[in-house]
């Protein structure tokens, strides 16, 4: 709107940098101040520099005019708004694209440089004026993608937009504004891939003949093309379409499949192209729309090609009746010749007295109807297959009785024009019961006959079978037929029906489109309605419904309920997604095509029968389906209501009426029931809820406003006034009052001020209670839009009211509740770590946290939506209706805190400008809060933002010094509380407001003066501010120009120090001046030497995002050095200061939380254990519990979550290269999760590129380690674990033991194995020696750090005899643990681990393994030659006996839990283990002699004694027996190699 100024302002649309004396340099887009005009010339200054006026002619005409409004002026350009963006964006990113360049972002540079030069050149389409309005909108569209593509790649602020312009946040309600920036609009993009291939396989052919010379033949008929598509492909392009060509003609059939799949390529050359040329353009809307719209298109013939198939929509009134015919393929005999037939099928429609129907064949769109067709005919192929498509648009009145006719034709090679007659086939398209051919494959019998053949008689053929189905249904036909069937041909055929009038359904709905043939059979046939195909029922909906109200025109009192019920169902059909685009045929036939004048009453008499019923029937079922089809059926009670009202000149409005009401009595009694305890009950009412605000629409076309609202309000006020009905109830409540808030209905000032209480009632209880936050957010900011609309043209005080003394209280609460979450979800994320415990995990933390975060976005722009609707009126009502000053009191308080909270905390992202400055222009208190800095700002930014706004900071330095001189004497309460906020204003690099602010300093030193004698509370308070001020620095250039801006404060400039020269306190004051400006170069001093300080303690830090378990230990070195004492300390790093017992508790708790990350919950149980002991002796029983579930939840982790044992490599860093602490040195190193040896070696390699991998693991000569080079020796090694007691523990679980074998380790092990003397041939174990290095670390692994130094280093040799036994002890320790776990039960199910651990034993053991060591050190040459070995054998003697009764125990154990498709490898197992006993015999003598001499020997296993014989096992009673064993020992055949897959088909 334009309002009258003094002054005129324009924009210049042209640069001028011309040296003209007495004019202005002005660059594009700049706002000139004109102050007189001359004869087409003007005189006036730039408002960027307002102090350079001219007094001559400065510019001509043009310019574009300019309005100016609101406080501070501000230019608005005539010329569309997209433009004007541009132009100033532009401007914007000019200066940040030259920074990329300088900064070295050369990729973002260019990518910046085109998209700029592409919204040069589309803002020059927009001026241009030439331009239609759909082209205006898709040019602004593609001018939007592009601006905001920039501002988010060069980090500016998010632009809010609707209809491609930025909004004016002035002109919305802050609540739509939060919309827009939250939900950006989304980019669609079309695939012209897809697009073209939906063309090629959903719709008709369409056909050109083309001539000679390669142009169209007939090319007035084909000059377009029209395809009536619902997905949208390009708006408008060139395309050139080239030639597929097929090589061999038998695949011409796939043509297209091949094209989709890729699996065909363009077979064209340079020197022999060809091709066409097409054009595609995009028109959007209805059919009689496009033709409006286009008239150029449609004044020639236009070939429209339809969908193979029925459109997405069928619109009553839409008539078609196609046959799409697919001639598939053929089979043929070859008849006696030589070579495969050359076969041509040509194809004819017949009516039932054998005339052959007129133009009822259609190649394609673009070709005139024909009477018959040849199809293409195959080379010398009785197999053809052509998979070629007809459409048969036969009229409805002459498709029953009509069939096709297929004849088959020899075509000679050697005479062109011989084409010789030998079969045919045909087929009916209706059969006797009216149904049309189904939608499928027809496997067609062919008859023979000659080329003499006639079918003038049609009669003769169509009494046999067309196909099998056919045959099955005429079983006596005579063999003397003039037609003989060839059984060995047949034709495949398949028919797709797109008929509005004709069914494939003869059962069902025909018999209820025919109803009135068989009146006896109306009650079963509309039972069966609900077994008809739903895309029958929608393809004939308007037949449908025509014949139910015409039967219940027939008998209401009979059919009624029926009718009622088909109706439901059919409504109830068309929710369904599938369906769901069929609604508008069901609104079309309501409006246009329905005629059942008196259907309302029984319509009303059923739903309220319904509803009277739902207290009392247990199953209601049909009650929710009528209750979810509500919306139609009132839209049939509405429409049948005017017809009628019509018909009689408006007779019977008051029984209408009448019955209205007593159905919404209805509807409010089933609102009303209790239906806690009912499940089936609350479906019902939801139900109900969900269809209700649907109906508000059709009731306003016979009540007015007020009535409607009535009916809503007595409605909704009948719902349950509590939240405790249940969460789905409350959620479906909720939904259906903000579907009444956005309906039409609400729209109305009459209608909202009768809802909106009920409504607003409803909200406040749930706010009050915390519940469904989110909904009713969603209902308050439709609230105030809806207001915030209605507020520019009528006035909307009594609203705003009615929001107020409801909810602005309950507002408030609520918004201060989901802050103070907010604010404790962020430190328990930081520090308390609910990850730490089983229910809570880091994903549900940030979950929580962006919920909270959403609902503090959707809140705060409520409440600013109803503080910027708030008159003074308002203000002034609300203060009066306060009771108590503690009312008033307690009410400020809550006001302020959220006003405190929306500064401190990020409620919007840093891009969102325009809701944070709208944030701000509620809050300008905090004067120092960074959206209000202008100097970190960007020039066009900063200057819209002082066009608009001006600088508030300015504005509300004035108010606190107008503030501050109204406290008068009470100041001194202020004193010296205030000097740190007042102290922060002044670090505003805004001159302005510190002259502003110096006063306020140098009255608190007067009035502490005036009080105490001195101003001591002033000036320790100062300093003291002043040492936390400088603490905040973070870097070099902050602290110079925090250090600048406070000796300012204190410097030349009006300043505090010449205000003190004037006092009597003058020595004093200017003391302390001094003071703190020699304090603040110290304290500078001092934060360079901490800034180093901190710098290197992060360098030396791990990265402890990806080292949880050492970031544990690093914190944990801190946490040992604390007390739990109450003892106060100073902010350390991002600690704050607190007392050290709260130091020491959040850093065990972020300590417990690191190795909880790290799945090394062992480590932090006995820290659970700590914190549990110190809440209980503080009675803290809250954090007790949580602890303990912790701690519990750590005890579930070990037994059920799966952990890697980690790989460990030893490091050696050789050469003079290294640096000095890596330099000759060895290192052992924790691996990565999934990190295995070559890895580990690429990410070293990685790490230090120069470096050489040594391939061998010896140790380096001095020639290596004094080079100057790079050397890295890296191999695997082993963990030695210090708790060996727990390892030995059979009972033991795996996974406790599997912790304990690679944690809390300091000795690492490496195994070489050589030969010493002559390698036995033969057999060699008997010289495989083992060089064994033990690597002892200075710290165990895991520590604060993933690798250590290695401290000792141990070698020995290993003897043959050694090794045997330490390989057959680990294997027996092995077999022990897994048969312990399958006995006691730890691992059930799945056997296959036990039985591929005892085939890998008892193979070993018959195949090698034992017996090999038997060979070695057993044979008398051995034992004679190494008298000293006589215990070691023994022992190895000893090992391997145990191994037998083990592998026996195993054996039983497996018995027991094999599965019976596994028996066949239990038996090989048996027999296996019993050639195992054989070999070892000898042993079993030995010990079986010692076990008569009394020393009857012990295997301890699982705390069971195991003897020789195997006493007391199960199943192995008799295994000691040396001839004929039986049991598990009985001998099998060897298992089949399908018996080996067994154990893998039962994983």
């Amino acid at each position: 709107r334009c309002l009258p100024r003094k002054y005129q302002k324009h924009v210049v649309i042209c640069s001028f940098r011309g040296s003209v004396s007495h004019g202005l340099t002005l660059e594009i887009g700049e706002t000139v101040q004109i102050l007189e005009k001359c004869e087409g010339w003007f005189r006036g200054f730039s408002t960027k520099k307002p102090t350079v006026k001219v007094n001559t002619i400065i510019i001509n005409l043009s310019l574009s005019v300019c309005v100016s409004y609101r406080q501070y002026e501000t230019a608005v350009p005539l010329e569309d708004p997209v433009i004007t963006e541009v132009t100033s964006t532009l401007q914007e990113w000019a200066v940040l694209w030259k920074q990329l360049y300088v900064k070295h972002k050369v990729d973002l540079f260019y990518k910046l440089r085109h998209v700029m030069n592409e919204l040069i050149d589309l803002r020059r389409q927009m001026l241009s004026g030439h331009l239609t309005q759909d082209q205006v909108r898709e040019v602004k569209r593609h001018i939007t993608v592009r601006l905001d593509w920039g501002n988010e790649h060069l980090g500016l602020d998010l632009v809010p937009r609707k209809d491609f312009e930025m909004v004016d946040a002035d002109q919305i309600s802050v609540s739509d504004l939060y919309k827009m920036v939250s939900v950006p609009a989304a980019i669609t993009h079309t695939n012209c891939l897809q697009t073209v291939i939906t063309i090629i396989t959903c719709y008709e052919k369409f056909m050109v003949r083309l001539n000679k010379n390669g142009g169209p033949k007939n090319p007035e008929k084909v000059d377009r093309l029209f395809y009536k598509c619902n997905r949208s492909p390009p708006s408008q392009s060139m395309l050139i379409a080239l030639p597929f060509f097929c090589n061999n003609e038998n695949e011409w059939y796939q043509i297209h499949e091949n094209i989709i799949r890729k699996s065909i390529h363009l077979s064209i050359s340079l020197s022999n192209w060809a091709g066409l040329i097409i054009s595609l353009q995009l028109l959007r809307g209805e059919m009689e729309q496009v033709r409006r719209e286009n008239p150029m298109i449609f004044n020639r013939c236009v070939a429209i090609t339809r969908k193979l198939g029925f459109p997405d929509v069928i619109m009553p009134g839409d008539i078609r009746n196609d046959l799409y015919l697919t001639l598939e393929r053929g089979d043929f005999e070859r008849g006696g010749k030589s070579v495969q037939k050359n076969i041509e099928v040509t194809v004819y429609v017949l009516y039932a007295d054998g005339e052959i129907l007129k133009d009822c064949i259609s190649l394609g769109s673009g070709e005139p109807n024909i009477c018959e067709h040849r199809f293409f005919v195959l080379y010398h192929n009785n197999s053809p297959r052509w998979s070629e498509v007809i459409k048969l648009p036969i009229p409805i009145d002459r498709f029953r009785g009509s069939h096709l006719r297929f004849e088959f034709r020899h075509c000679s090679t050697k005479d062109k024009g011989e084409k010789k007659l030998f079969g045919f086939a045909f087929t009916p398209l209706m059969r006797e019961d009216g149904t049309t051919l189904s939608d499928e494959s027809h496997e067609l019998y062919v008859y023979k006959c000659d080329e003499n053949t006639t079918f003038s008689n049609h009669a003769l053929y169509l009494g046999l079978p067309c196909c099998k189905d056919d045959y099955n249904g005429c079983p006596n036909i005579p063999s003397s037929l003039i037609f003989q069937r060839s059984t060995k041909e047949t034709l495949w055929i398949s028919t797709q029906l797109s008929s509005t009038k004709l069914t494939q359904n003869g059962m069902d709905l025909l018999a209820l489109l025919k109803w009135k043939a068989h009146p006896d059979r109306v009650m079963d046939i509309l039972g069966r309605l609900r077994h008809v195909s739903g895309e029958e029922i929608v393809k004939f909906l308007q037949d449908i419904l025509d014949t139910l109200f015409s039967i219940l025109d027939d008998n209401t009192d009979k059919y009624g309920p029926l009718v009622f019920q088909s109706l439901v169902f059919i409504i109830n059909l068309l929710r369904d997604s599938k369906y769901y685009h069929f609604r508008p045929v069901m609104d079309t036939y309501i409006q246009k095509h329905f005629a059942g004048a008196l259907a309302y009453k029984e319509l009303i008499r059923c739903l309220k029968w319904y509803m009277d019923r739902s207290a009392e029937v247990v199953r209601q079922d049909h009650i929710q389906e009528a209750m979810r089809a509500l919306e139609y059926l009132f839209k049939f009670i509405v429409q049948s209501r005017i017809l009628y009202s019509r018909a009689t000149c408006g007779m019977e409005e008051d029984q209408f009426r009448t019955s209205i009401q007593e159905l919404f009595q209805s509807i409010r009694f089933v609102l009303s029931l209790d239906s806690r305890s009912s499940e089936t009950l609350i479906f019902t009412q939801a139900a109900l809820l969900n269809s209700f605000p649907a109906i508000f629409d059709e009731l306003l076309q016979m009540f007015t406003v007020q009535e409607v609202a009535e009916f809503v309000r007595g409605t909704l006020g009948s719902m349950p006034s509590t939240v405790h009905i249940g969460q789905s109830m409350d959620v479906v409540k909720l939904q259906s009052i903000a579907r009444t808030v956005d309906s039409r209905l609400f729209s109305f000032p009459e209608s909202r001020r009768i809802l909106l209480p009920v409504v607003l009632h409803h909200i406040h209880l749930h706010l009050r209670q915390q519940k469904e936050l989110l909904i009713c957010s969603g209902i308050l900011s439709s609230i105030f839009s809806i207001i915030k609309t209605s507020s520019l043209e009528t006035s909307v005080q009594e609203e705003v009211e009615m929001v107020v003394e409801s909810l602005l209280d309950v507002l408030l609460q609520t918004l201060l509740t989901i802050m103070s979450k907010s604010q404790s979800q962020e430190a328990v994320r930081g520090q308390r770590c609910p990850q730490c415990t089983a229910e809570i995990t880091q994903t549900d933390v940030l979950t929580t946290i962006c919920v909270l975060s959403d609902l503090q976005g959707e809140y705060v722009s409520c409440l600013l939506s109803l503080l910027r609707q708030m008159t003074d009126i308002h203000f002034q009502h609300l203060l009066d209706n306060f009771q108590s000053k503690e009312e008033l009191k307690e009410f400020l308080l809550k006001i302020f805190c959220v006003f405190r909270n929306l500064m401190k905390l990020s409620i919007f992202p840093r891009d969102w400008n325009v809701m944070r400055l709208l944030t701000s222009n509620l809050a300008v208190l905090y004067i120092n809060q960074p959206s209000l800095q202008l100097e970190t700002l960007t020039p066009a930014k900063r200057k819209k933002i002082l066009d608009k706004y001006g600088d508030m900071r300015v504005m509300m330095a004035y108010e606190l010094f107008s503030m501050w001189q109204n406290l008068g004497e009470n100041k001194i309460h202020f004193i010296p509380g205030m000097i740190g906020p007042f102290l922060g204003v002044t670090l505003v690099p805004q001159s302005e407001v510190r002259n502003i602010m110096i006063p306020i300093f140098h009255d608190m030193m007067d009035w502490e003066q005036r009080k105490n004698g001195n101003f001591k509370q002033v000036e320790a308070e100062l300093i003291d501010k002043l040492d936390s001020l400088v603490s905040e620095g973070k870097g070099d250039e902050n602290y110079r120009e925090l250090f600048g801006l406070l000796t300012q404060l204190f410097g030349p400039y009006p300043s505090l120090l010449e205000k003190i020269e004037q006092e009597t306190w003058r020595e004093t004051g200017i003391s302390f001046v001094t003071s703190v400006t020699r304090l603040m170069e110290r304290l500078l001093d001092y934060r360079w030497e901490f800034h180093f300080f901190y710098f290197y303690f992060r360098v030396s830090m791990v990265d402890w995002s990806c080292h949880s378990t050492e970031a544990a230990f690093t914190l944990l070195l801190y946490w040992e050095l604390l007390q739990w004492e109450e003892r106060p300390l100073r902010e350390f790093l991002h600690y704050p200061a607190q007392s050290e017992w709260h130091r020491k508790e959040g850093l065990c708790r972020k300590v417990i939380h690191y190795f909880n990350k790290g799945k090394c919950w062992e480590f932090g149980i006995p820290l659970c254990r700590e914190l549990a002991f110190q809440y209980e002796s503080l009675y803290d029983y809250q954090s007790l519990s949580w602890i303990r579930k912790m701690e519990a939840a750590y005890y579930d982790n070990i037994m059920e979550q799966q952990r890697l044992e980690p790989e460990f490599f030893r490091v050696g860093f050789y050469g003079r290269k290294f640096p000095f602490f890596l330099r000759n040195k060895e290192f052992v190193c924790r691996g990565h999760d999934y990190e295995r040896l070559e890895a580990f070696q690429q990410r070293m390699l990685g790490e230090f590129p120069q470096a050489i991998a040594m391939q061998h693991p010896n140790q380096p000569d001095e020639a290596i380690l004094q080079c100057d080079a790079q050397y890295l020796q890296i191999y695997a090694v082993t963990p030695v674990p210090e708790n060996v007691d727990v390892l030995q523990m059979d009972r033991v679980p795996d996974r406790i033991k599997s912790f304990y074998r690679v944690n809390n380790v300091r000795r690492f092990r490496y195994d070489r194995p050589f030969h010493k003397g002559p390698k036995d041939k033969e057999n060699e174990f008997k010289s495989l020696w083992i060089e064994r290095t033990t690597l002892t670390l200075t710290h165990p692994l895991p520590g604060i750090s993933r690798w250590f130094e290695v401290e000792k280093r141990e070698l020995i040799e290993v003897s043959p005899l050694e090794n045997a036994i330490s390989v057959v002890e680990n294997k027996n320790q092995e077999l022990r643990t897994l048969i312990s776990q399958y006995q006691h039960k730890q691992l059930h199910g799945n056997i296959n681990l036990l039985s591929m651990c005892l085939n890998g034993v008892i193979d070993a053991a018959v195949n090698g393994g034992i017996a090999r060591y038997q060979e070695a050190f057993f044979d008398k040459e051995y034992i004679g030659t190494h008298p000293e070995d006589t215990e070691k054998i023994t022992q190895l003697k000893d090992l391997m006996q145990d191994q037998v009764h083990i592998l026996g125990v195993g054996l039983a154990v497996h018995e027991k839990l094999v599965h019976p498709e596994m028996r066949p490898l239990h038996k090989k197992l048996i027999d296996q283990f019993q050639m195992m006993r054989s070999s070892l015999c000898h042993v079993r003598a030995q010990l079986f002699l010692c076990s008569t001499q009394g020393n009857q020997r012990q295997c301890g296993y699982s705390g069971q004694c195991f003897y020789v014989a195997l006493q007391g096992l199960p199943g192995l009673d008799k295994l000691s027996s040396a001839s004929n064993p039986r049991g598990i020992l009985t001998s099998h055949s060897p298992m089949s190699p399908e018996s080996i897959k067994l154990m893998h088909r039962h994983r």
